[in-house]
């Protein structure tokens, strides 16, 4: 299957040069590109790629608006995956970012391997979350204490190994580990995953990390 991409930085160095390395590859092919978040959200809606590299600081509109309006799309919502790209891991944007749909995060400056990889695991439906970035979401998360009623409330809809895989999924474990850990198979791993996005109103395991940590479920340390 081909993965669609789109790209959304306003260095033209960048956007040419990942763009050049993502296209090389077999499985992938670049639609597009643009030099701020306005013009992306436009272009998004016209060519339907189903992964978007977007550049979090970027003029006219930036990245975290650019993601909320094509994720809030009715035409794009239910396919369409968002890499932030980042120049620092510690970057103030990242619960922000999560909390508006982004998949995951990638640093610019990752090797050629780490980059076809992070759109591989995001066009799958699955998070990029670096430790560091995680211990940053952690860190936000602790200090924006706002939103716990809801996602308790919601959290009493699982089941108790539905808990239990959500609580896998927000230390960083893949659905290969949480089977080996919980002694079952990895596609009742998926199913209870899907279960849990479904229950609680996700987008995918980065969102979940969100209210794993936002609920309780999962504490800081």
């Amino acid at each position: 299957m081909t993965i669609r991409l789109f790209i959304a930085d306003d260095q033209a160095m960048v956007r040419q040069g990942f763009g050049a390395l993502l296209a090389s590859q077999d499985d992938m092919i670049v639609v597009g590109d643009a030099a701020n978040g306005a013009d992306a959200v436009e272009a998004v809606k016209r060519l339907e790629p189903e992964v978007v590299l977007m550049d979090v600081r970027m003029p006219v509109m930036d990245g975290l608006e650019a993601t909320r309006q094509i994720l809030t799309s009715a035409t794009a919502r239910d396919h369409v995956k968002v890499l932030m790209l980042t120049t620092f891991d510690i970057d103030d944007y990242v619960y922000e970012a999560l909390a508006a749909g982004a998949s995951g995060f990638l640093l610019k400056d990752a090797t050629a391997e780490e980059l076809v990889r992070a759109v591989r695991i995001v066009a799958s439906g699955d998070a990029l979350l670096a430790p560091s970035v995680t211990r940053r979401l952690i860190a936000e998360v602790t200090k924006r204490r706002a939103a716990p009623k809801r996602r308790k409330s919601l959290l009493m809809e699982l089941t108790p190994r539905e808990r239990e895989v959500l609580e896998l999924v927000a230390h960083g474990m893949s659905n290969a580990e949480i089977a080996d850990a919980l002694v079952v198979a990895e596609q009742t791993v998926k199913s209870h995953v899907s279960n849990v996005l479904s229950k609680l109103q996700l987008r995918d395991r980065a969102q979940a990390v969100v209210a794993a940590y936002e609920s309780g479920l999962v504490t800081p340390g």
